[in-house]
């Protein structure tokens, strides 16, 4: 029986592909790879590693054939609702990151929040922003992850 043991990656088509490197450099990620596959017209992708983990964000240049969810949107519009529903990263500092990726172009989802879930209460701090491909992303405290009893 196969073991699912972690996330390895999350993938992006790019519109503006170095823009989107950028972005996720300036927000920690490192540069692990880069290729390219004629035979799916992929003329840039990479993937970025998420440091201290095996976990990686893949991006694709705009025009490569790529598996992908739901439909390609049409030029112009905005991306199309499918199963993926957002990239969530481990930060310390929620209300940081939210700023920080609004300083490198991103706009606001959610703004920073203290948010309490469920029974027994499950509290968090997060943040949403969309990236500059329309993903959203969320950023969340793991220390903030506590469950009151």
């Amino acid at each position: 029986m196969t073991t699912i043991t972690g996330i390895h990656h999350v993938a992006i088509q790019a519109k503006d592909y170095q823009a989107t490197i950028k972005f996720y450099e300036a927000l920690g990620l490192k540069r692990f790879h880069s290729w390219a596959l004629p035979e799916f017209n992929i003329e840039y992708a990479a993937l970025l590693n998420i440091p201290g983990t095996s976990s990686y964000v893949e991006i694709f240049d705009k025009n490569a054939n790529v598996a992908t969810q739901g439909r390609r949107p049409i030029a112009g519009e905005t991306p199309v609702s499918g199963a993926l529903l957002h990239l969530a990263f481990t930060v310390s500092n929620a209300a940081q990151a939210y700023e920080d990726a609004l300083a490198l172009g991103a706009a606001s989802c959610i703004p920073p929040a203290a948010l309490h879930l469920g029974e027994p209460v499950l509290s968090i701090r997060n943040a949403l922003v969309y990236g500059l491909d329309g993903e959203v992303i969320e950023f969340i405290e793991p220390h903030a992850l506590t469950v009151m009893a």
